[in-house]
Parts: structure tokens; C-alpha cells; sequence
């Protein structure tokens, strides 16, 4: 098991492939080591600021904090947007812990909302009946948890497997419930969503009024160790990420607040930069991977395909499939060499660590029915048509 998910050992069709783009970027990842070791910029410097603009850039949001992790980078957005201990933050069940531990370190308590069963997104529709019928209404105008007893202040849908959320919705409704709307697109480098609010195409990390990206190795963009970025379009929001991510300093040994060592290094930065480069190709080759799986399971009621709506722009960082008795297919498919992955088996709400939050079996019941089916196939850039054939085979020859 790896931080990702439960995957299948080694394998003749990998889960995933971090090897070969290694090898293809080589010497340019090894020349930052050099300049690195040649300048002794280990810690901030031109290559984390310079990653940084450029990274901003690339999502379309105005400002770029690099810092440590994707946990760091939420935790951050969080607090810097101004959400307090004793708030109550909505976001899914159906996502890493990292999302879970990012409010709750902050110091407030999540809510749990179920997701929409076509693409495993946060439902909007469902965040407005919790606001409405399991909130009241505080002095202020905000909504109250009925559960936690304290005022509802955030929301943060997952960008889950490389998909955009319906950020229209969700906007529209957060706005109403004067909500802070926080994106977790740990999973969604380079995912486009058109909003029609505006009548343009939107990247994740551009939307919410803050945004949290996991540059976690095997992400779309991912480092070699750890790594993470807040973006936000709030110049306020970013100095506060900055002074967080580096012991609260405004300059240096000038604390205006407690703050953690959540920085970026300078040599991932560098990596980072490189691979900047070959996201868009790499994005682009995983979706024409996503358009031959659909394919090759098309007509086949077994398997249940991702669905991308009008509207959305995947960057497909996994590809998860619907399928019945998914423990003896993953079983099948290791025994012939496939490997796979299963995110995630166990919502957070039904969690021993989630335990103190209330939560009970069938609160949650799409959710909970979706993680006894989903599995995971191999997805990366340089999957092979024949290696998707071949995971096609093996799937339908069994039915």
C-alpha cells in the first residue's frame, strides 16, 4: 500500500510508471542537483520563485506559495483564508485523509456531504440540503451544524481523480451561505472546467478563493520526494500562506504569527520546473489513454466507465471503473501481471480516526456503495494501447 491507495504488487502492465519519465528527463533533473549543489540554494531562491510565477501561470490564478506537501499546502489555504478552530468545513468522504487532516489541524471540524455517483465529485445539490436542512441559521446569517453546534465557514470540494467539481454550483451556493469555497486539486493539475458564470474556461486552482496542489511523486506533476503549492487570485491569502509555511516570519527572526516549516526545497522546485515543461503533453496522452479505455469498454453493462460532462476537462490522474465482485477482478488481474489500485476502499467517515465525528454506515450511501466497486486501472502517459488492450481482455474475458 502507498500513500495514493491500496495497489497490486509488481506487474508486466505497472499501476503506474515513474521510471521511464525519469529516465527521459535525465539530465536536465540531474543539472538542477548541480546548480544546487554548485549555488548551496537548498532553501527558497530563484528556483522555488521562478517555479512558483510559473506555476501560477499555468493555473491561471494570480499568486503561487510553494511549500511542502499537499497536506501543508490545504492546511494552509485553510487557515490563511480565514477559517477559525471551532468552524465547521463541508467537504466529501470519498478522498485521501489528507483532506480530512488539513481542516482539522487548522483547528475545525469536518461535515460530510455525499458525491454525485457519475463522476465522483462532490454533489451540489447535496451541499445545499446539508446547509438547509441539517444547519440553522446564526446571528450572523451563517449557517450552524446541527451536529458540531458551530458556524459552518468553508467548503472544500476534491477535484477527485482529476476532474473539476461543478464549481458553478458550488460557488453559487456557497455565496448564498456566505461560505469561503477552499479547492483540494491535489489531483487535478491542469483540470479545466468552463464556468458559465464567467463564459470562460477555468483551470483548478483558480476558482475557489484558494486552491491546495500535492506535488506527491506520482500526481500529474509530481516531485521527486514532496512537495505542494497554495494558489489564490487574494494577494492577502498568499502573504499569509508565505508567513505560514515559514514560522510565521514576515521578515527574517519578525514573527507576526505562529507558523509551521512548510517550505518547499529549491532542488524539488527545480524538478518541478522541468516537468512544468511536459505537463500539458503528458496531461494530453492521458486523456487519449481515458478515450481508449471508454472505447474499449464501450457496450459492456459490466463495467462502468468515468463520466466526463460537458463542460470539464479531465486530466485523468487515475482512471477508476465501476465493476461487481471488484476484489476478485483485482485478484484476477494481478495473478496475469496488471496492476491496480483502490481509491479509496474505506470512506473517511466509516475511519477509526473519524470515529469522533459521528458519522454511521448508510449516512453517506453513494459513497459507501462506490467503494465496494471501484478499481483502478494503469494510467500514465506512456501506457500502451496494446498494454490497455490487453487490461480490456483480461476484464471482459471473465464475464
Amino acid at each position: 500500500m502507498n500513500k495514493t491507495g491500496q495497489m497490486t504488487g509488481s506487474s508486466d502492465i505497472p499501476f503506474l510508471d515513474l521510471v521511464s519519465p525519469h529516465l527521459e528527463l535525465e539530465e536536465e533533473l540531474v543539472e538542477v542537483y548541480r546548480r544546487s549543489l554548485r549555488n548551496a540554494a537548498f532553501i527558497g531562491g530563484p528556483a522555488v520563485e521562478g517555479f512558483e510565477k510559473d506555476f501560477a501561470r499555468f493555473c491561471g490564478a494570480y499568486h503561487c506559495a510553494g511549500v511542502s506537501s499537499g497536506t501543508d499546502a490545504l492546511r494552509f489555504a485553510i487557515m490563511a483564508s480565514g477559517v477559525k478552530p471551532g468552524d465547521t468545513v463541508v467537504t466529501v468522504s470519498n478522498t485521501f485523509i489528507a483532506t480530512v487532516e488539513a481542516i482539522t489541524q487548522a483547528g475545525a471540524t469536518p461535515a460530510f456531504v455525499d458525491i454525485d455517483e457519475a463522476t465522483f465529485n462532490m454533489d451540489p445539490e447535496l451541499l445545499a440540503e446539508y446547509l438547509e436542512a441539517r444547519c440553522d441559521i446564526g446571528s450572523d446569517g451563517r449557517p450552524v451544524d446541527r451536529r458540531t453546534k458551530s458556524p459552518v465557514t468553508a467548503v472544500v470540494p476534491v477535484h477527485l481523480y482529476g476532474q473539476a467539481c461543478r464549481m458553478d454550483r458550488i460557488m453559487e451556493i456557497a455565496e448564498r451561505h456566505k461560505l469561503k469555497v477552499i479547492e483540494d486539486a491535489c489531483q487535478a493539475h491542469g483540470a479545466e472546467y468552463y464556468s458559465e458564470r464567467e463564459k470562460s474556461w477555468k483551470r483548478a486552482g483558480s476558482m475557489g478563493i484558494a486552491a491546495a496542489f500535492s506535488f506527491y511523486p506520482g500526481k500529474n506533476l509530481g516531485a521527486c520526494g514532496e512537495g505542494g503549492a497554495v494558489t489564490t487570485m487574494d494577494a492577502g491569502i498568499d502573504s499569509a500562506s508565505r508567513m505560514l509555511r515559514d514560522h510565521g516570519q514576515t521578515r527574517k527572526y519578525h514573527h507576526a504569527m505562529e507558523g509551521y516549516n512548510g517550505r518547499l526545497d529549491s532542488i524539488q522546485a527545480g524538478i518541478l520546473g522541468v516537468k512544468l515543461k511536459k505537463l500539458e503533453a503528458w496531461n494530453d496522452m492521458r486523456r487519449q489513454r481515458a478515450r481508449t479505455y471508454g472505447e474499449l469498454f464501450e457496450g459492456c453493462a459490466d463495467v462502468i466507465t468515468p463520466e466526463e460532462p460537458s463542460g470539464s476537462k479531465a486530466v485523468w490522474h487515475l482512471y477508476v471503473v465501476r465493476v461487481k465482485e471488484r476484489d476478485a477482478l483485482q485478484k484476477r488481474l494481478s495473478e496475469n501481471g496488471v496492476g491496480t489500485g483502490l481509491h479509496y476502499p474505506v470512506p473517511l467517515h466509516l475511519q477509526k480516526a473519524c470515529e469522533r465525528y459521528g458519522y454511521r454506515r448508510g449516512e453517506l450511501p453513494v459513497t459507501e456503495r462506490l467503494s465496494e466497486e471501484i478499481l483502478s486501472l494503469p494510467m500514465f502517459p506512456g501506457l500502451t494501447c496494446g498494454q490497455q488492450e490487453r487490461v480490456a481482455e483480461l476484464i471482459l474475458g471473465g464475464r
